[in-house]
């Protein structure tokens, strides 16, 4: 409508200047501020600038008149904000008294925001506060700076915000806080103020000779305690939280604040500028995945601060940074970082005249372990024992006498802190590294690795950490396949294989049946875990209807699973993928790449769903997607996209190249399609929606009822078979066998109550009568109690399903009233 332009409001407050009516000019001015929501933007801003531009006489009648205005608004109205920022902009000159009060009440409001909307002017209070030579609050402060980074051509608010330099750091962080508490004199003063300059992509020289300058006056050690300190502190919840905004924006609370980000990657760069010290790199790997944990609605925290802190470890001469950039290298899927890691890995060993893999091998330390899993530390007449069992470590104990005992002893705590906390540190250093280096190994598989004996036997099965691991793997040395016992690398047979040329990992594709079921039985007659399915690893060998299809795969499409845990999964397993967004765009599948094949494999997906809310998250990203085809390529090949809610996948050509054809599924070597297979039946089996048991209603609208029951209690895919091998033979052992025993594609438990069948696939429950459905769902951390020896880690369903039998064995002490309520 034409009265609510600017234009129109602009000349009816001209009318009412000219009439001199300044209550009528109040409320004109406020019906503009109702109609453009109090943004001050474009046009309306000629309005501001008629204001103040009126002589002072009337402009103290048009505060007076605002004034009376303002009392007539509710407090944290719109209405009197909105009074309260005309007032500030016609009053710089006028008695303060007419709006203190009101105006320390809205900053004090506005203090809980993250930021406002530049166009809204609500920087004039803070402006008239200072005119009045009074200070503003640190969390004002903090939210003017954070307002001016996103702020768009507002020169006023960022020539405010860069004035504002008290405190150096935002409030609201513990990090921050810990870190203003601390930094107390110039030089500490300037080294924050200096983090905070860190705006480009890796420092600068000049950055670099000012850190410097920095670091000797205060003394490297002093600096790197303090920073080190401070950096601990990244990640923790806000000291006081953030209002929410509206429902479409993501929770500040769980992010970082944005200027302070600066500062962190600042630190980052200026603890890289210090001697090499153990301590160094283990904060900084925390910080880089600290910062790339997601944030609904944001994605990772702040990637830029994780890539500082990638740059910072890649300049570390050390030991210990290389371990943890090739640590990091395992973890990270954030695909920018993952690049910087890759770099920095290559840079490293082209220097050293080595391969990526040689690298990655090499940089793994010891951490002290003075032989495979195992060192001793002595504090006075006390020894510390530390011993990695599977992924983990165990500290133990032992007093003068050689007994163990429970606790760390007290003499310990008193006279040796300082070594106690770094052993501590480095316990906690191998775990994570363990974790690393499994999933590293399980990858080698695609990687076709073959290793000089000797080498082998250095890096791997002799290496004080990676030894753990790599005695409980089976290897083939010069084609003899063997396994590590009692002290010897072994054949089937026992024969110990003292030396050879070549060794690779062993895989059960292209064994015969009787050979891999051999070693099955020789892991539990050693009661070896392995860290990984490998003796007990699913394969998936082509099938008729593939061989009738001859260039995809049907066997996984049609599922129906959660987007975001597949994006997850897939980036762990080394696959590429895009967000599915409900919007008009186009994605390629899931791809990874298999270059020491010249292969690329594609897994066919589609955005499930039309409501936008229902359907998606808040962000727009589908929150399910179905499944289609898998196919391989040549590596080189144009990308296949097709549009994110679906439709027919589509090869980019240019310049009328033609079109490159799938390879035939006969084409494809064994291991390759068993390991890819694997993967996509790692996805479905994961995050299908059939696993998920609140959902036996169908989800929205019940529209997946069907494929709910079909997954939940269908058949049972390779996983779900190896499960059940391996069930037949665990369950004779369990106290409750007497109450158990498999039939067909469930683990029937009789308890007092009813008698129940958990699917061997989903772990979904049916129970007698007819069978009736069962919701119980898992603890995150779902463990198998009371199954004692397990031949591999990682099953996650198989511990859900015998933590379920064991405690439908006794169904008479279940407690919980969720449960209770269904029996």
């Amino acid at each position: 409508m034409a009265h609510h332009t600017p234009k129109s409001h602009l000349e009816r407050a001209r009318n009412q200047i000219a009439a001199g009516d300044m209550g009528r000019l109040a409320h004109v001015v406020l019906k503009a501020a109702e109609h453009n929501r109090g943004h001050w933007g474009g046009g309306w801003a000629e309005i501001l600038h008629i204001l103040r531009e009126l002589p002072r006489q009337e402009r103290l009648r048009l505060a007076g008149a605002l004034a009376q205005r303002c009392q007539e608004f509710d407090d944290g109205s719109d209405g009197r904000r909105h009074a309260l920022t005309l007032a500030a902009v016609v009053s710089r000159d006028l008695p303060d008294e007419l709006f203190s009060v009101e105006r320390l009440k809205q900053l004090d409001q506005l203090a809980r925001q993250h930021s406002f909307w530049y166009g809204s002017r609500l920087e004039v209070l803070a402006e008239a506060e200072l005119a009045a030579g009074r200070s503003l609050a640190p969390a004002v402060v903090a939210v003017l700076r954070r307002s001016a980074l996103v702020a768009y051509r507002a020169d006023h608010l960022t020539e405010l915000a860069g004035k504002l330099t008290d405190p150096v750091l935002n409030v609201g962080e513990e990090w921050a806080e810990r870190a203003l508490q601390d930094a107390v004199g110039p030089d500490w003063q300037a080294l924050l103020a200096h983090a905070l300059t860190a705006t480009a992509s890796k420092p600068p020289a000049k950055w670099d000779k000012r850190a410097h300058e920095i670091i000797g006056a205060l003394g490297p050690d002093r600096v790197r305690e303090a920073v080190l300190s401070w950096l601990a502190f990244v990640g923790r919840p806000r000291t006081f939280p953030l209002d929410s905004g509206t429902a479409y924006e993501p929770d500040h609370n769980h992010a970082y604040d944005p200027y302070n980000a600066n500062a962190l990657r600042g630190l980052a760069w200026l603890v890289s500028l210090l001697p090499p010290h153990p301590g160094t790199p283990r904060t900084l790997g925390a910080l880089v995945e600290t910062s790339l944990r997601k944030v609904a609605g944001l994605g990772p925290r702040n990637p830029k601060v994780a890539n500082a802190g990638v740059i910072a470890l890649s300049r570390i001469d050390s030991e210990a940074a290389l371990a943890e950039l090739a640590r990091l290298a395992t973890r990270v899927t954030y695909k920018n970082t993952a690049k910087l890691l890759d770099t920095a890995l290559q840079t490293r060993a082209t220097a050293l005249g080595l391969s990526r893999e040689e690298i990655e091998e090499l940089a793994v330390p010891g951490y002290g372990l003075t032989e495979v899993g195992h060192a001793e530390h002595r504090f006075g007449e006390v020894t510390a024992l530390l011993d990695v069992h599977g992924t983990k470590t165990v500290l133990s104990w032992r007093n003068a006498a050689g007994k163990e005992v429970r606790s760390v002893p007290a003499a310990v705590r008193r006279d040796h802190a300082e070594e106690l906390k770094e052993l501590k540190a480095a316990a906690k250093d191998i775990d994570r590294m363990l974790s690393a280096q499994s999933e590293r190994l399980d990858r080698q598989f695609l990687a076709r690795r073959t290793w000089p004996y000797d080498v082998w036997r250095e890096r791997y099965l002799d290496h004080p950490l990676v030894g753990a691991l790599a005695r409980r793997l089976l290897w083939s040395v010069d084609g003899t396949s063997a396994g590590f016992a009692d002290g010897e690398l072994r054949t089937l047979g026992g024969t110990p294989v003292g030396t050879g040329s070549e060794v690779t990992l062993w895989h059960p594709v292209g064994r015969e049946a009787a050979e891999v079921v051999a070693w099955r039985d020789w892991l539990e007659r050693h009661a070896i875990t392995q860290p990984f399915k490998q003796a007990h690893r699913e394969v998936y060998l082509l099938t008729d209807a593939e061989r009738t299809t001859g260039t995809y795969s049907n066997r996984f499409a049609a599922h129906v699973v959660r987007q975001h845990q597949f994006n997850s999964l897939a980036a762990i397993r080394g696959w590429r993928n895009k967000l599915r967004l409900c919007v008009d765009d186009e994605a390629p599948p899931a791809t990874r790449e298999l270059p020491r094949w010249g292969l690329r494999a594609e897994y066919w997906i589609e955005g499930d769903g039309e409501e936008y809310g229902e359907d998606t998250t808040e962000s727009g990203s589908y929150l399910r997607l179905r499944t289609d085809q898998v196919r391989f390529y040549p590596i080189d090949a144009p990308a296949n996209s097709a549009h994110c809610y679906g439709g027919e996948y589509r090869m980019w050509l240019r310049d009328g190249a033609d079109p490159v054809e799938p390879v035939p599924l006969t084409d494809i070597p064994p291991l390759v399609l068993s390991e890819v297979l694997r993967d996509v039946d790692l996805f479905v089996g994961v995050a299908s929606v059939g696993n998920d048991p609140t959902w036996q209603d169908g989800g929205p609208g019940g529209r997946f009822q069907e494929y709910w029951r079909s997954y939940g209690f269908g058949e049972l895919n390779q996983s779900a078979e190896t499960r059940r091998a391996l069930l037949e033979r665990l369950i004779p052992r369990l106290a409750i066998a007497d109450r158990c025993s498999i039939e067909g594609r469930f683990l029937h438990v009789k308890g007092e109550r009813h008698t129940y069948k958990i699917h061997l696939g989903s772990g979904n429950i049916l129970m007698t009568p007819n069978d009736q459905y069962l919701c119980i769902v898992p603890k995150a951390s779902a463990a198998a109690p009371g199954t004692g020896y397990l031949p591999f880690e990682g099953d996650r369903t198989l511990a859900v399903v015998l933590s379920k039998a064991t405690m439908l064995a006794n169904d008479t002490e279940i407690t919980d009233p969720t449960i209770l309520s269904q029996l």
